[in-house]
């Protein structure tokens, strides 16, 4: 059976890409958890990952000696494998424009993804309160999100960003753990994917993990020293 290396779920955004995809399209495989620690080279996150990836970083997915270590490249493998899952839109155009987005995702978002770290545990709405008005790179993003997820629901007819689930939404999952935890504000269409892709059975999954993980690491928590 398929093995996938993940970090903690309450913090792994990587890592909560391809276990959604996987869990979602309903793909069998086997979840190894690598606890983040110190990260050091001596640490034992880092030496779990030895000889798996040479980034020493989590996702990685295992299929016999196959060793995939790129969340893009494991989400093309799959769908390559399962093409009966339909894990990329039908339409040739669809397909281009999702592959498109999740690109955007892979290699964007930075103000976001720097300023407002996934902590699906936390309701910190303080914190986005504070974030908002002094930084304009998170509003920059977060107003791209909207706009290309408004046309997409409108081009396609919604209740996800291609109709049905693809790849693209298990990609935009931790962007909606984002922005429900800083309560960042987005118009009501928006706010109602936000919650259309909380309730899917593989993300609602990983928020129930995240939650009953109770692993408190600090290095991870830049707004909050305790619960």
């Amino acid at each position: 059976m398929r093995k996938l290396y993940i970090g903690n779920k309450n913090y792994s955004s990587w890592s909560m890409r391809p276990w959604v995809l996987l869990r979602q399209a309903g793909i069998p495989f086997e979840e190894v958890r690598v606890r983040f620690d110190s990260f050091d080279a001596s640490s034992q996150f880092k030496q779990t990952l030895a000889g798996l990836t040479p980034t020493g970083k989590v996702p990685v997915l295992q299929d016999d000696t196959l060793l995939i270590w790129d969340t893009l490249a494991i989400a093309e493998y799959l769908a390559e494998q399962h093409p009966e899952k339909k894990l990329w839109p039908a339409d040739k155009a669809a397909r281009a424009r999702a592959r498109s987005v999740c690109a955007e995702m892979h290699a964007g978002f930075s103000a976001l993804r720097s300023h407002c770290p996934q902590n699906i545990e936390a309701s910190l709405p303080e914190v986005g309160a504070l974030i908002w008005p002094d930084h304009p790179a998170v509003r920059a993003d977060v107003q791209r999100l909207v706009a290309m997820w408004s046309d997409l629901l409108q081009a396609h007819g919604g209740p996800l960003l291609f109709g049905d689930f693809t790849i693209a939404d298990a990609y935009y999952a931790p962007v909606c753990m984002r922005l429900t935890t800083y309560s960042l504000p987005v118009p009501p269409a928006i706010a109602a994917y936000v919650e259309r892709v909380a309730a899917l059975p593989g993300v609602a999954a990983w928020i129930s993990d995240a939650r009953a993980e109770q692993d408190f690491r600090a290095f991870e928590e830049p707004y909050r020293l305790k619960r």
